[in-house]
């Protein structure tokens, strides 16, 4: 898939194992590198996944000094250089990435390290790195007939480029990149229906064997935790997800009816529910000199909280009973700062986050115990930043905001009482 924005991974899921993939009916293509290899696997996909080629795709070998070009280019389209901009500047607020650290160029030596081929769905080509491994080309390949087989269905290149809400986002290309991890692996095993039982080790070594082939390149061991666990989810989670559809719902596709938040994509309470358990719609009001204005949704609420707490456990029931969240960097005179509205599904969850979240202050900042007032605001202070959250309830939604802002700068950022929450 093309490289485009903080969360997109360029090339095959990690997942070689030794496995026989079972050889269907080829079908005649029209030639090129790895002809045979594309019309062995197109049946096997098309079986697998539910819907025919409309057409076979194109396949083309580049270099590896092209791939770094190709990488190159979709970081300086302008989309995306303002996006990496300003997911920067808010990781470097959170505490997630280093003050220090130059993401773009992060990216391009990580996509380049990578990438051993990706489906290109602006030129509708299928392109695979020279000089790849043979024992990873097969099942690049194979991951990426999916996500042309995709493209045909759903528009990829739309859904990429999609900005402002980066969970809902995350949450389609989990199901992307899930279904191509999946169906990879169900080819690769006869296209036996129990895919769990048919894995040496079970699906739990898969996740362990796609985090150990990540986790052995260089540049992505030595990247931030957040930016690892986010390259990841898509591979892992996604995969589990799609898993969990197949099962749940045999005669639809994955991609057909795409989950809404990461929160729909991790629990089946949030999904395969009716009616389904929706985030609402967080507006803020106008705020002066904005560097950036996103989301987190439930995942990265819970990397967050690990950062600092590092206590995995206690970050995910923090973060569970997320409803929807919106955040926006500004800049003040002593630099940046954050101001974070999220919502709970209820009271317990929403006192639940704001302990979490006030160790995690405490941790990070090196904080005393914070001054509390009867309307259970608090404020920490600690290592030149000045942190206050408060909770409220706003239509009928507990609603908690956090302001993160350097020592002596004004800590209200934003009108909490303009804040709106919608379904």
């Amino acid at each position: 898939m093309a490289v485009v924005g903080w969360r997109q991974v360029a090339g095959a899921a990690a997942t070689c194992v030794a496995l026989a993939a079972c050889r269907g009916e080829a079908r005649t293509t029209d030639g090129g590198p790895y002809a045979d290899k594309v019309a062995a696997d197109v049946p096997q996909i098309e079986k697998a996944v539910g819907v025919p080629f409309k057409r076979l795709p194109k396949l083309e070998v580049r270099t590896r000094a092209q791939v770094r070009e190709f990488v190159l280019a979709q970081l300086q389209d302008s989309v995306t250089q303002r996006e990496l901009r300003g997911k920067e500047a808010a990781y470097k607020v959170l505490g997630l990435i280093p003050e220090t650290m130059d993401v773009r160029k992060l990216f391009l030596d990580l996509y380049t390290e990578q990438i051993l081929g990706y489906y290109d769905p602006r030129t509708k080509v299928l392109y695979v790195v020279e000089g790849a491994p043979e024992e990873y080309l097969g099942i690049t390949i194979m991951h990426e007939l999916v996500h042309a087989l995709q493209d045909q269905y759903i528009n990829l290149d739309s859904l990429q480029r999609a900005s402002g809400d980066d969970d809902r986002q995350t949450a389609a290309q989990a199901v992307i990149e899930g279904q191509a991890t999946f169906e990879q692996l169900a080819v690769m095993v006869g296209g036996k229906s129990n895919l769990g039982a048919a894995l040496p080790g079970g699906w739990d070594r898969m996740r362990d064997v796609i985090r150990e082939t990540y986790s052995s390149q260089p540049i992505f061991s030595a990247a931030p935790m957040v930016i690892q666990e986010e390259l990841l989810f898509p591979y892992i989670n996604g995969a589990e997800f799609v898993r969990r559809f197949k099962e749940k719902e045999q005669s639809k596709l994955p991609f057909g009816d795409l989950p809404q938040s990461t929160e729909q994509v991790l629990h089946d309470r949030a999904y395969f529910v009716s009616p389904r358990d929706a985030p609402v719609r967080i507006v803020l009001p106008a705020v002066q000199n904005v560097v950036y204005q996103n989301d987190l949704g439930e995942f990265d609420t819970r990397l967050f909280l690990f950062q600092h707490l590092k206590d995995r456990e206690a970050a995910s029931r923090a973060a569970m009973g997320w409803g929807g969240d919106r955040y926006v960097v500004v800049r003040v005179p002593q630099g940046n700062g954050i101001a974070w509205v999220s919502a709970w599904d209820g009271a317990l969850d929403a006192a639940e986050f704001v302990d979490a979240l006030g160790q995690a202050i405490q941790r990070r900042y090196r904080a005393p115990a914070p001054s509390r007032e009867s309307n259970g605001v608090r404020t920490y202070a600690g290592r030149g930043r000045t942190v206050v959250i408060t909770p409220r309830e706003i239509s009928g939604k507990n609603v908690v905001l956090v302001v993160d802002v350097p020592t002596g700068a004004p800590t209200q950022l934003l009108d909490f009482g303009r804040v709106t929450i919608g379904s």
